[in-house]
């Protein structure tokens, strides 16, 4: 509700249309009964006898023994012998026809203006919750399967839009309907009033207890539907490996076994809060009952007129009505309610660290970068990188190599501020990067990362990614450079070959190499390489390697390597293990240490020269190869 005080005009105007609404509404009855009050009248006037008075008529009632007709006659305007007066009737109606048209009129505009208002409230909740996205750190989408993350984007906020569009105008005429109604009933009779009023504690008891009832089961409900689609996007995106495993049986049962826990919640949600309605229905009927009755009796003794009774009986059906209503929103509103909690969860998450209020001015172009007693843990009790001190001079092309998990990956993700640091520093230029923007921080960066990353778009708009400002020439430059030229010109529209986030219409390693002619557009001051060249063939990469030697020159590169044979001419070789730095030096002199990089680089030529052979078990003239 609070998303709402932006519109508060708006909605002061919606709430003064709905008053007039509701007001409009509410006195059409009375007046009605007006009419139904002339047209009796003027029936038992016409069989009375012409000539008499009323008062000498009710008289001789009374001295019949007739006391009921003499207090009902006594209570009556009408004039014996003379019919209906259908003129005073026709003005009465008319005068019901106006405050109707009225009021369907201020409820067409009132109804038009929360549309419009509860639209731009959905309209900005989305546009918070995508600057929330930008604002959570990587590791809130590490723990957050993505399925249920797109379910509460699109789902979740359109169910929200969806309840309020069906309640909110509906909740806000019905509560004004019953004060109005509520008012009305008095003014004509406090005791039948009162009768009306005893249903109300039991149907809000009743509502109480069913709507506690549901609510589980609607959170349950969207809980699944986000499980679901996290499930699909899942077999959906890796349908090729599950299609290679036979794996479909196990995905389709794993699948069905969510969508029977999915159709269950929802069963359950709608069955019990659909209870509300007819158990206010059925008070309301009884009330209806109790109201006829009594009312009837009331007419008899002469102390309401019949259209009086009449009008409290619209009354009382209204008055119900706006509470049936009432109770056939609960299952909506519980829906809408279970959709906004999670939606409030990403809203309410953790914010990565802010960028400080007043930055260092100082440029990064040199790109000294230092890692100075470094420590960082992914969970608390898991240490990852623990006090690495590390050195990369400007220009020169440093390598990181080591085994899977020692940390290589997140030693270029700690550079680029994906996470923050537990402990120690990292400067650019002898600038810490907490002191300056992430986003002037990543605009001196360019990063190639081993999974390629596509938008829906073209070619060309895929590479100008890397520089928004770049002119055609630039953008053809950076193609030629990474390759990408070679094949784009077999394509059926060149550059402006449409293709989507998937990557459909080029291979794996067409991709990878527009991923890199983004980052050589880009022309960052620090380049970081992670596995850059994993999906390009022997051949592509050897020219890849030249042109990526092009786009190092005279910046800092930073080079995650498993293929040790791509980082023999760097400047410096990081050997990292268990997210310490166990060794540094260039190739040569780390093979003549004969440590850990001696080991690597020896069981990776050993390992394919193995299996050319068929051997079991390398042999001393392959160690022997592998340190030569």
């Amino acid at each position: 509700m609070r998303r709402l005080a932006p519109e508060r005009v708006a909605l002061t105007v919606i709430f003064v249309l709905a008053i007039a609404s509701v007001v409009l509404n509410t006195l059409g009855p009375q007046i009605l009964g007006r009419a139904t009050n002339l047209i009796f009248d003027g029936v038992v006037g016409k069989e009375l006898p012409a000539g008499s008075s009323k008062d000498e008529l009710v008289e001789q009632a009374r001295a019949s023994g007739n006391s009921t007709f003499a207090d009902m006659l006594a209570n009556m305007h009408v004039v014996p012998g003379v019919g209906v007066d259908f003129s005073a009737v026709g003005t009465v109606l008319t005068w019901v026809l106006i405050l109707y048209v009225g009021a369907s009129l201020f409820g067409w505009m009132e109804g038009y203006l929360l549309n419009s208002v509860i639209n731009r409230t959905v309209k900005r909740l989305r546009g918070d919750i995508e600057a929330k996205i930008h604002k959570l750190p990587l590791s809130y989408f590490d723990s957050t399967p993505r399925g249920d993350m797109l379910s509460r984007v699109t789902n979740d906020v359109d169910n929200v839009a969806q309840t309020l569009q069906q309640t909110m105008s509906q909740l806000l005429i019905s509560v004004l309907s019953v004060i109005g109604i509520l008012f009305m009933m008095f003014w004509i009779s406090p005791l039948l009033a009162l009768i009306a009023l005893l249903t109300v504690p039991l149907a809000i008891i009743v509502t109480a207890l069913i709507a506690k009832r549901s609510k589980p089961h609607f959170v349950d409900q969207w809980k699944f539907t986000g499980k679901v689609n996290a499930q699909v996007e899942e077999a959906f995106t890796g349908h090729e490996v599950v299609t290679a495993f036979g794996r479909s049986r196990e995905v389709g049962e794993e699948f069905d076994k969510t969508n029977d826990k999915l159709y269950n919640a929802s069963f359950k949600a709608q069955f019990i809060s659909g209870l509300i309605m007819p158990a206010i229905m059925f008070l309301g009927n009884l009330n209806y009952v109790l109201i006829a009755v009594v009312g009837g009796l009331r007419v008899a003794s002469g102390n309401l007129s019949l259209g009086e009774v009449q009008a409290f009986i619209q009354y009382s059906r209204g008055f119900t009505q706006p509470l049936t209503q009432i109770g056939s929103m609960v299952n909506l509103l519980q829906s809408g309610v279970a959709s906004a909690e999670r939606i409030f969860e990403i809203l309410d998450a953790e914010e990565q660290v802010p960028d400080p209020e007043v930055e260092d001015a100082r440029p990064l172009d040199r790109g000294h970068v230092e890692f100075d007693k470094v420590s960082f843990r992914y969970e608390a009790d898991t240490p990852i990188i623990d006090e690495l001190s590390l050195a990369a001079e400007p220009g020169h092309v440093v390598a990181i190599v080591g085994p899977t998990g020692a940390g290589k990956t997140t030693l270029v993700n700690l550079l680029m501020r994906f996470y923050e640091l537990d402990a120690g520093a990292i400067t650019i230029d002898g600038v810490d990067i907490t002191r300056i923007t992430r986003d002037h921080l990543r605009e001196r960066i360019g990063m190639v990362l081993q999974d390629t990353w596509l938008f829906g778009g073209t070619i060309r708009e895929n590479i100008a990614y890397g520089n928004t400002n770049a002119t055609e020439e630039q953008i053809i430059e950076a193609a030629r450079a990474a390759y990408v030229d070679r094949f784009v010109h077999s394509l059926p529209n060149g550059y402006d070959t449409v293709i989507d986030e998937e990557g459909s219409g080029v291979s794996a390693g067409e991709k990878q190499l527009i991923t890199i002619a983004r980052a050589f557009l880009a022309r960052p001051s620090i380049l970081i390489l992670d596995e850059a060249t994993s999906s390009v063939d022997t051949r592509t990469e050897l020219l890849v390697q030249h042109a990526m030697a092009a786009l190092r020159r005279d910046r800092t590169s930073f080079v995650i390597a498993h293929r040790l044979s791509t980082i023999r001419d760097a400047d410096q070789i990081v050997v990292m293990e268990k997210g310490r730095i166990v060794e540094i030096g260039t190739h040569e002199q780390l093979l003549a240490a004969e440590g850990a990089y001696c080991r690597l680089y020896n069981a990776q030529f050993a390992a394919a020269i193995t299996d050319a052979n068929g051997a079991d078990e390398p042999g001393e003239d392959v160690v022997a190869l592998g340190k030569v």
